[in-house]
């Protein structure tokens, strides 16, 4: 199977449909889940996903060092490569890897100046400029409005996409939407809202918010847990 049509089959285009075109240039999406559930291979989903139909991809990590990202690509582009039995494998994996930057912060600490002088620092040395960025582990129970609004703001100006992952537990209040804090108190500052959760056999993936749309449509996402790649059912 080509890379053309792997994209197209893609159960993130089911996503695409589900909130009306996706995410959409200048917005940010959350996905929610408690811990171990899949956040970060659907991070990784998201970026294999842009990657595949040739788009620039910023990976930022606030927990992981750079080599086990790389490591999660790596695993997760070799099971899409035999599950579709993906042609020319090597030009494809060459083409994403060229057009993949990933950037850590062992200390956690991030802030929305601290993205922007990194886009900078790459725009100026290496002629790279995502479409879209991954921003894993970030810290939303600290998070404010204004904080997001920043984040925002560098979205805008890229013209691009953010993926955001935050990480909820059982015992987190939810609100009238359904959705779990800590993301709750920030949701107005948020587009669009996943939450993960086991059924006993898949991940399910279902959406909590659709930018502005006040009737959310139901969506038929799975992760599947051997493999870590979205599926769909």
């Amino acid at each position: 199977m080509r890379r053309k049509e792997v994209n197209e089959r893609s159960p993130l285009r089911v996503l695409e449909q589900s909130i009306r075109g996706g995410l959409g240039p200048g917005n940010i999406g959350v996905i929610v889940a408690r811990h171990g559930l899949g956040k970060m291979a659907f991070l990784v989903g998201v970026g294999m996903d842009n990657l595949m139909r040739g788009r620039k991809v910023l990976h930022v990590s606030l927990d992981y060092p750079v080599d086990k990202i790389v490591a999660y690509y790596d695993e997760i582009f070799a099971d899409l490569a035999r599950e579709k039995e993906l042609s020319d494998v090597w030009r494809v994996r060459t083409d994403m890897e060229r057009n993949r930057c990933i950037h850590s912060y062992p200390d956690g600490k991030f802030s929305a100046a601290r993205l922007r002088d990194a886009l900078t620092f790459y725009k100026d040395h290496t002629d790279f400029v995502p479409s879209a960025i991954l921003i894993d582990h970030y810290d939303f129970e600290a998070a404010t409005a204004d904080d997001l609004e920043a984040v925002r703001e560098i979205a805008t100006q890229l013209e691009g996409e953010i993926w955001m992952s935050a990480h909820t537990s059982r015992e987190a209040k939810i609100d009238d939407q359904g959705i779990p804090e800590p993301v709750s108190h920030v949701k107005d500052s948020i587009d669009v809202i996943l939450r993960m959760a086991h059924d006993g056999e898949h991940v399910q993936i279902s959406l909590l918010k659709d930018h502005n749309n006040p009737k959310v449509s139901e969506l038929n996402l799975a992760l599947d847990p051997t493999t870590l790649l979205l599926v769909k059912e």
